[in-house]
Formats: C-alpha cells, structure tokens, sequence
C-alpha cells in the first residue's frame, strides 16, 4: 500500500495542470519526495518542547478531528516539492526580493499543494481510511509571538524531519536530499505504513555549517541580515516577507504571497545535501 501511495501522490504531482504555469506550461515543481512517520513517533511530543506547548500532536489533531475519537492515527505522510530548476535560476541573480516566478510559485504553487493535501487525504478517504491534513485543520492556527518567533500548532518542517525527508539548516529551511528550495506538505491517516529511516546523525546534520563550521553562505543572501551564524531571526525574516516585499511588489506581480526565497537559491544546498569535508 505504501507504493500505492507513492504513485498517486508522484502521478497528480506530474500529471495535474495546477503543478503548471498557465502561460508556459512549465511546471513548478519536480517529482516529489516522499517520508512516512509513525503518528506516535515520540519526535511529536517532543515538538511540544521544542516549538510550544500550543504545537499539536497527530492524536491530538485527530481527538479533535470530527468523529476522530472513534479512529486513532497510525501514519503521518510527508512529502517535498522540489522547486523547478528554471525557477531557481530565475531566484538567482535576485538580492532584493523575489524574482516574479519564484513569487508565482510561492502562491499558486501552493495553492496546488494545498490541493495535493485534500487530494491524497479524500483518496484514502475514498480507499476505506480516515485521513486529514493537518494545514487545514479547523483548530490549525498561526502565532505570530512565542519563544521561538512565529510558528504555527502543526510544522509541516517538523514532521518532515520526523518521516526522514531531511534536517535543518542555518536558516530553518529543511535541506532535503533534493535540497531546500521546495514546499512542504502532510496528511495524517489511520493507514499503518512503516516509517521512513531517518539516515542523518542529528537535526542538522545535512547543514555544512552546522555539520563542519563552512559554508554560511545564506547569510549573505540574506537582504535584510535575518541570518547570523547564530541562526534565523524569523520576526526579521517575516516583516520582510509579508511586510517590505508585498508592499514593493505586489502589484507589480499580482499575487496574494510573494515569499523571498534568496537563501534558497544560489546556496550549496539549493538543490542537494552538499558534501563538504565531513559525510553527513
């Protein structure tokens, strides 16, 4: 059943024209990446000290799932959309803000993958199974302040980590073995899949800075100094983002979210896990 999965979450990724350009017809993203997680992972709970207390767990999603006290989660289903190169390139030369298809991709790109979630979880629904995604759980909410800068009650970055898919790296971004340039997204079932390795050493290890003191590069691509070799201040990073960026360009681009993407692109671990001296 786990192939099963694989290739209808592979098949609308290639085969739906939500993934394309309506202009070009090129898509946004590549073949996608796929982890699973078992639902009571202990990673969850240690989210809870790690994020916040408010950062939820798959069984208590599901408890307040409507009739999820009659099923309990048993996987958590995980994939990355690695962003197209064409994109990438285009985000290259950039040092200010987003170049216009990486902003593109930021908005409907997303909004496919928000369709990929109520697609795969309405296919297991359709199956025989309970399925939800998180994202767009009715108890799902931002919080704009905590100890940890924004953050949210489900991190589709956390549960990718937790289901093998990659490791954090200078600037929060997950570095995935296609790299940090993509989108994130989950579904929680009560379909039991076995859980994906998780072939890194620690939460950073894919990061060449973190892994071996080099690289750093994301801090110079920062426009705004939002990353240090003490890591991400995302209060920065987000007043850019949804702040300086939307109010110069949203016009010009006529999208709802621009994103910024600079540190994604033109690093090391754009689109691999990079090497270096020290095997991760």
């Amino acid at each position: 059943m786990k192939e099963v999965v694989c290739d209808e979450i592979r098949r609308f990724v290639l085969e739906e024209a939500g993934n394309l350009f309506p202009e070009a017809g090129t898509p946004y993203f590549d073949a996608p990446l796929i982890g699973f997680a078992a639902a009571d992972d202990a990673l969850f709970s240690e989210y809870k000290s790690v994020i916040g207390e408010f950062h939820l767990t798959p069984a208590e999603l599901t408890a307040q799932t409507e009739g999820g006290d009659g099923w309990r989660p048993r996987t958590v289903i995980c994939w990355a959309l690695p962003i197209a190169l064409e994109i990438r390139e285009s985000n290259r030369g950039e040092t200010l803000y987003p170049s216009r298809a990486w902003a593109h991709t930021r908005s409907h790109g997303e909004s496919f993958n928000g369709s990929l979630r109520r697609h795969l979880a309405a296919y297991l629904s359709n199956a025989g199974y309970h399925a939800f995604a998180p994202q767009f759980h009715p108890v799902w909410r931002e919080y704009p302040e905590t100890p940890v800068g924004p953050a949210s009650s489900w991190s589709e970055r956390h549960a990718a980590y937790a289901a093998g898919l990659g490791t954090f790296s200078l600037n929060d971004a997950l570095i995935t073995p296609g790299g940090i340039a993509h989108r994130l997204g989950s579904v929680i079932t009560d379909l039991q899949l076995a859980p994906s390795p998780r072939p890194y050493r620690n939460h950073t290890s894919n990061c060449l800075f973190h892994r071996e003191g080099t690289c750093g590069v994301c801090i110079d691509r920062c426009p705004v100094g939002a990353i240090s070799k003490n890591g991400h201040d995302k209060r920065i990073c987000r007043d850019h983002v949804y702040g300086t960026i939307p109010k110069a360009m949203g016009e010009a681009y006529n999208v709802p979210a621009l994103g910024c993407g600079l540190c994604q692109t033109k690093v090391p671990c754009e689109s691999c896990i990079p090497q270096g001296k020290i095997a991760g």
